[in-house]
């Protein structure tokens, strides 16, 4: 996607992704435009008639009965930006800023916030020039959107404020602008309010988690193939009809997937009618699909709060074609925030069990014959040992992380905003837990190629076998310690792009 057009009727999660992590070129429809204009031919009528609107006449949050002069009101949004854009902490990652820019230009041009066209494509060509504003971590409560972070956004665009170069350095707005041969605006009435009260850090942040949660769960299923099939495990338990019995969807798409995985595995007709194997798997492989499976569902659930949002107006106060101005409490970020926590709840799980099969694997007492902690020589050598030691304390870290942000509330705005959501908090903290686990599935993914290997002369399943050949690339064959910290970032990488994923159903079919 090289091209991204944003009119009236908002954008897709795909677009959000292909601006936000692919650069992709932003236009505004001449539909939005003309929304655009519509909204603000309101506005500037009310200025003409001096009505007491909040955010057009008024001052902000606690001081919303403070009549604002005419002469003063561009001055009121420009002070606005500049006092709102307190946030500290280290910068937020370029893909969410641009995401929320993205975001911010969809809300503006669905044309009921009542500003210029000139607004939106300032910020369109921020996007397109490649200018990031540095955007600090902290400073948003979900309450009244994502002002903070926003009002970042929006200093760039008045040439104030600090823009993140693409070497990390951070340098003055002004400075980015004129190199990329932008001029700052100057905004009029309800425009300042417009840039900053909405979701759209938020909603950004669970957009590219949501696609980062997508491709992970579906590697968990090949992970726990793998891991099931180097532990002699049984691929009874991943029949369908046994999930069509208990019919949750993301259950049965999950099994569907690992018996495919582990179909064609000389390693598993091995043992398949041997009585003296085990009659059960332990729950940590027999019940891999209703965890990841439970796992999918509720990522379906965040997949539809966001597309609700996207298609969202969200502002205050909202322009009404009708031509009223109306105080509103959609800013609230409580739909993204519970989203959010329960995903980051989910996804920490799919890690929990994961970093169980890796201690199966390991420990000689339960891993069927296999050498303990997966070295030939052990003793001398430690083999996975301390990278099971890793897996752990990343389980213990999402475990905390899992803790819902969205059940605080700190009462600010001296006390007008007296309830808070804390989506910023939540989505932030969901791509933490995402990240995890990619960290928890790349060490079950070298771990159980390990274990396959040292199941020769017996031969994995085609997809074994793949992911045995793209870890021994690097990793070599089971033998002496070495240096693992570099083996395990190449597993990590090979499990959080698309090559390995794309080889296995190349050979065995696509994977859900």
């Amino acid at each position: 996607m090289k091209k991204v057009t944003v009119g009236p009727d908002s954008v897709t999660p795909e677009q959000v992704i292909a601006v936000a992590r692919h650069g992709a070129r932003v236009e505004l429809s001449e539909a939005a435009l003309a929304a655009m204009r519509a909204s603000r031919s309101i506005v500037d009528s009310i200025e003409r008639d001096e009505r007491a609107v909040y955010g057009v006449s008024t001052g902000f949050g606690a001081l919303a009965n403070t009549f604002i002069e005419p002469a003063r009101r561009a001055e009121l949004q420009h002070a606005l930006i500049r006092s709102h854009s307190a946030g500290m902490g280290d910068a937020m990652p370029t893909e969410v800023v641009r995401a929320m820019m993205l975001l911010r230009i969809r809300s503006l041009a669905m044309g009921r916030s009542g500003v210029r066209p000139l607004v939106a494509q300032s910020l369109v060509e921020l996007l397109n020039a490649d200018v990031t504003p540095w955007v600090p971590r902290h400073g948003s409560l979900g309450a009244s959107g994502d002002l903070a972070p926003l009002a970042h956004c929006a200093l760039v665009l008045l040439g104030e404020g600090w823009v993140r170069t693409a070497d990390g350095r951070r340098i003055p707005g002004a400075e980015a602008l004129a190199a990329a041969g932008l001029s700052p605006i100057a905004l009029a009435s309800k425009e300042g309010l417009a840039l900053i009260n909405g979701t759209d850090g938020m909603l950004g942040m669970l957009l590219l988690a949501i696609a980062d949660a997508r491709h992970l769960f579906t590697m968990a299923d090949v992970t726990a193939a793998l891991a099931v099939e180097a532990m002699l495990g049984s691929d009874r338990p991943f029949l369908p009809e046994l999930h069509e019995i208990r019919p949750h969807p993301g259950q049965a798409a999950s099994a569907a997937n690992i018996h495919r995985l582990l179909a064609g595995s000389s390693i598993m007709d091995s043992h398949r009618d041997d009585l003296t194997h085990a009659v059960q798997d332990a729950y940590s492989m027999r019940c891999a699909p209703q965890v990841a499976g439970a796992a999918r569902d509720t990522l379906e659930f965040a997949v539809q709060v966001a597309a609700r949002e996207l298609v969202s107006v969200v502002d205050n106060p909202v322009v009404l074609p009708d031509g009223r101005v109306e105080s509103t409490g959609n800013f609230h970020g409580a739909p993204l925030g519970f989203a959010a926590d329960y995903l980051a709840i989910a996804a920490s799980e799919v890690g929990s069990i994961s970093e169980r099969r890796v201690d199966r694997l390991l420990d000689v007492a339960r891993s069927r014959e296999l050498p303990a902690f997966l070295s030939p020589d052990p003793g001398v050598n430690s083999g996975l040992m301390i990278a099971q030691y890793t897996a752990a304390g990343v389980v213990a870290e999402n475990r905390r992380l899992s803790v819902p942000a969205s059940t605080d509330s700190i009462p600010t705005s001296g006390m007008q905003e007296d309830h808070v959501s804390m989506g910023w908090s939540a989505a932030h903290k969901l791509r933490t837990v995402l990240a995890n686990l990619s960290h928890l599935l790349s060490v079950e993914l070298l771990a159980a190629c390990r274990g396959l290997q040292l199941r020769a002369p017996l031969t994995p399943s085609p997809a074994g076998a793949i992911a045995v050949r793209r870890i021994a690339e690097v990793a070599g064959e089971p033998g002496p310690d070495e240096f693992l910290a570099p083996i395990l970032e190449h597993s990590r990488a090979l499990l959080v792009g698309t090559e390995l994923r794309t080889e296995i159903e190349a050979a065995i079919g696509t994977l859900a």
